[in-house]
């Protein structure tokens, strides 16, 4: 039988039409197949970052809180205290209020502990004497090694992490001041990135806990953070705990969540830090861009069909490039584009920290590179002596980690930076600029913890003991002077006996600080014991040092401000080839003659 045009025509749309039909029920079967093999890989991935975040915030939260013992571990009333075995309740209490005030450590807790692993004080309560070497195996380790530590652990109180110092008196072991620290900092900092935290302590533990902190448990587990959402703790019960402890992670109720170890000194694991992140929240852009692909390939093959090719490209092009501009412009970061020569595109958030500019062009009629802001400092990437030497170095090394430092109008910027290919022909390149400033100048805070003494803030002695170390090796290397003055307050025993230790402080601040402000910038106040102070001078001789110290000695005296004082001095020069603790000593017997030949004097050896 001869088909007619018509019919033929007819026919042909059929069959087209059930291709068609079949090819999307055949591909919707295959996205759907791929869009569950994207999400599984993107949940192991974010299980990947959260469980490292998690480490790192551990790492950081155990080195600060080991770093607040150390400081306080310098104080010298501490021993007076623990010999005595009595400390006023109340004496950490400005302390711990200054922590709560300035930094995110909300519950700082203090414990001293004597020799015997007998409890001498806490902060957060009255009770005391009760005997803690039997309960907490890490406190009789540091019975018996007297070495500073620090870990996770669980006691009477709670599940927290603890750091440990040993206390001294004339070599001879005392105690320890033991600083307790909890997870709600690491929760807070979690909730920025919108993921919530319940963190348990294995129910074994239990019974341990006579006086738990927070007074919440699941199961029979402890909850260790004040903050954990009661709708969580619901479905943790809901969903029988101890199967979350043993997958990678579970999806539940809406809820990506990654359960992470938490193990003590001897690597036992004590408990768990889960994290709960909504689904809703995990940005997949492979999944994105997959299912762009899907549309953009059946929108092709629909308009090839019906003879319109050149159109859908064209309108496809111009899909791809508000894509585009929206995914950089939906950026939190900094994204510049550019192809190693001039600055083709940014995002919006690049005119949030260049404000000054209306428009990419007027920034680049004035600016040849965003490089021109880089700060040249060590630890940083510098602009390098032919342009966009340092773009090539973040490309070429894709798997370093490179930080910029940036001046922008007038305020400092930290950066973390990444670049990748966008068009190899082009040779266009996107470069992305994650903003670390908080980080930075949250990590530089906690290193200054450790140099500073927390009355007077002054440099301590842990920085007295390292830069003199520098300042004889800058002394033999280049051949310059260097001297060193040791004083200290005359009859300050009788100033604390007479008018009571809060007076006392203030005169070691006052006095302490009238002494610096005296001082060149280079010139290094350190505190090294109760009343003592070394002062470190570079580039300054023997006699220059005599005359330093006798202008601080009549200053001293003239002073008179909250007490009238004096002070003792003894002055020395470095001797090229001795050792620190031989300056030192020197130093230490010029201010001891100082002392027994009359006192308010200065003495040279």
């Amino acid at each position: 039988m001869k088909v007619s045009k018509g019919n033929w025509v007819i026919i042909s749309a059929v069959f087209v039409f059930l291709f068609f039909i079949s090819f999307v029920f055949v591909y919707n079967d295959y996205i759907k197949v791929k869009q569950d093999e994207i999400l599984t890989e993107k949940y192991k991935a974010t299980t990947k970052e959260i469980r490292s975040d998690i480490a790192h915030f551990l790492e950081i939260k155990e080195k600060s809180t080991l770093a607040i013992a150390l400081s306080l571990a310098t104080d010298e009333k501490i021993r007076s205290f623990i010999l005595k075995k009595k400390i006023p309740q109340g004496y950490y209490a400005d302390l711990i209020h200054q922590y709560k005030a300035n930094t995110l450590y909300q519950n700082i807790w203090i414990q001293i502990i004597d020799r015997d692993g007998i409890s001498l004080y806490r902060s957060w309560t009255k009770a005391k004497g009760d005997d803690l070497s039997g309960s907490r195996a890490e406190i009789s380790k540091m019975e018996k090694q007297h070495k500073a530590s620090v870990a996770i652990s669980v006691g009477s109180y709670d599940m927290s992490i603890k750091a440990m110092v040993p206390l001294f008196d004339h070599e001879r072991f005392i105690g320890f001041i033991e600083i307790i620290s909890h997870f709600n900092s690491i929760a807070k900092t979690f909730e920025k990135e919108e993921i919530d935290s319940v963190v348990l302590a294995d129910k074994k533990y239990a019974k341990h806990l006579t006086h738990p902190f927070t007074k919440m448990f699941v199961d029979g587990y402890y909850i260790a953070n004040l903050d954990a959402k009661k709708s969580l703790v619901k479905l943790l019960s809901d969903n029988k705990i101890e199967t979350f402890f043993n997958k990678e992670y579970r999806i539940v109720d809406g809820y990506l969540i990654v359960a992470y170890p938490l193990k003590d000194t001897n690597e036992k694991t004590i408990g768990h830090y889960l994290a709960f992140k909504k689904l809703s929240n995990i940005e997949s852009k492979d999944l994105q861009f997959f299912q762009f692909r899907w549309i953009v390939f059946t929108l092709l093959f629909f308009m090839a069909i019906a003879g319109v090719v050149n159109i859908v490209m064209y309108y496809n092009m111009r899909k791809q490039k508000k894509y585009y501009k929206n995914i950089i412009d939906s950026s939190s970061n900094m994204i510049i584009i550019n192809n190693k020569k001039n600055i083709i595109d940014t995002n919006k958030v690049f005119f949030k920290y260049f404000s000054k500019y209306k428009s990419l062009d007027e920034f680049r009629d004035e600016n040849t590179c965003v490089c021109n802001f880089f700060v040249d400092e060590e630890g940083y990437l510098s602009k390098g002596t032919v342009a966009y030497n340092w773009l090539e170095k973040v490309i070429d090394h894709p798997d370093e980690h490179y930080k910029v430092k940036m001046i922008i109008e007038e305020k400092i910027y930290y950066f973390l930076v990444n670049a990748a290919v966008i068009d190899r022909e082009q040779n266009h390149y996107s470069v992305i600029f994650a903003d670390i400033t908080k980080e930075e100048r949250y990590k530089e805070e906690l290193e200054d913890i450790t140099i500073r003494d927390s009355l007077t803030g002054l440099y301590n002695r842990r920085f007295y003991e390292t830069q003199i170390d520098e300042e004889i090796y800058n002394a033999k290397r280049y051949e310059h002077a260097l001297s060193v003055i040791m004083l200290d307050i005359d009859f300050f025993k009788k100033v604390n006996d007479e008018h009571g230790h809060s007076v006392g402080d203030e005169v070691l601040i006052y006095y302490a600080n009238l002494v610096k402000e005296s001082l060149r910038e280079a010139d290094k106040v350190c505190r090294v014991g109760g009343e003592e102070f070394v002062i470190i001078l570079p580039y300054t001789t023997k006699d220059d040092a005599v005359k330093i110290a006798e202008k601080l000695r009549v200053l001293v005296e003239k002073s008179k401000k909250i007490l009238p004082i004096t002070m003792s001095f003894g002055v020395t020069e470095y001797i090229k080839g001795e050792s620190e603790d031989f300056l030192y000593k020197r130093a230490d017997e010029a201010l001891y003659e100082a002392k027994n030949s009359g006192r308010n004097r200065v003495v040279v050896r």
